[in-house]
């Protein structure tokens, strides 16, 4: 396994805790060969042959295909593009996906020793993808045959400074997505299975399933600001605020999404309905580890 965009796979070498709407919709893992190749110090190409997108068994027969190429002339400045190409949706190989995920990392300030501003970077990121066939029509409407647009657009900005030899650092960014077709937007929490049944309420999940038809309109923004506290290379003291929102009913309000009481036994009204709102603020306390 292994990570391909911006984030890392291990928490505690991320800027933020809460991945803004680009990392959180796209892959945290593939699975299969990765051959890397390194032309010179400066430069590294991957291929990639995979069971598909985030998957530990392919949807469908053909894998997945993609590669990675990463530029760092310097230790100040990283530009990388992951691109991929796959069927991945279940029961329908004819239709195809394709996304390209890029991302820039600069340092513009180093002194290491400074008890000031010891260090300040920033990154941007970009996505940009579709899906075509069986149905859909990539970046454009179609006619009945060939469907409605389904594609991916989104992007992120993150700045980042360190403090005092760079023990402490505070972060500031965000980022927005739109996705027609909902085919990359993860499941609001009780939304995840088709199978409904209504009288248990242990599986509330599948009662009132979100929609990922194709049309389906999804667009969401998010901004966050955290302040960490850095002692040693091994452990982080973090606190972020995030913002989020989004164009449909997303997040879990006040109502609770597992029934009208908040608690898995209760069986549930015949007239409840989870409750998901727009928008939600969200601090976050963390304390991340490494050995």
């Amino acid at each position: 396994m292994s990570y391909v965009g911006l984030n890392s796979y291990y928490q505690c070498e991320n800027w933020e805790y809460q991945a803004s709407y680009t990392s959180d919709n796209t892959p945290w893992f593939f699975n299969g060969i990765r051959t890397q190749i390194f032309p010179n110090r400066n430069l590294k190409i991957e291929i990639w042959v995979i069971n598909g997108w985030q998957s530990y068994g392919a949807f469908n027969s053909m894998p997945g295909f993609g590669g990675n190429i990463t530029w760092m002339p310097n230790s100040n400045f990283k530009l990388l593009t992951n691109d991929y190409f796959g069927t991945d949706c279940g029961g329908i190989p004819q239709r195809k996906r394709f996304h390209s995920d890029n991302s820039l990392l600069f340092r513009y300030l180093n002194h290491p020793d400074s008890k000031g501003v010891s260090m300040i970077a920033f990154s941007l990121t970009g996505d940009i993808g579709f899906e075509t066939g069986g149905g859909v029509n990539g970046f454009k409407n179609g006619d009945s045959l060939h469907g409605p647009a389904q594609y991916f657009l989104s992007g992120m900005f993150y700045n980042r400074l360190w403090f005092y030899k760079n023990k402490f650092a505070w972060t500031i960014g965000g980022g927005i997505m739109t996705n027609p077709g909902r085919y990359l937007v993860l499941y609001p929490t009780g939304q995840a299975s088709p199978l409904p049944n209504p009288n248990d309420p242990t599986k509330v999940e599948g009662s009132f399933p979100f929609s990922a038809n194709p049309g389906d309109q999804f667009v969401g923004w998010d901004c966050s600001t955290n302040l960490d506290f850095m002692p040693n290379q091994s452990i982080t003291f973090r606190i972020e605020f995030v913002h989020r929102e989004s164009s449909v009913p997303y997040f879990a309000g006040a109502g609770g999404v597992t029934s009208q009481t908040g608690y898995s036994t209760t069986p549930l009204a015949p007239d409840w309905r989870p409750d998901l709102v727009k928008s939600e603020n969200r601090i976050i306390v963390a304390i991340l580890f490494r050995l």
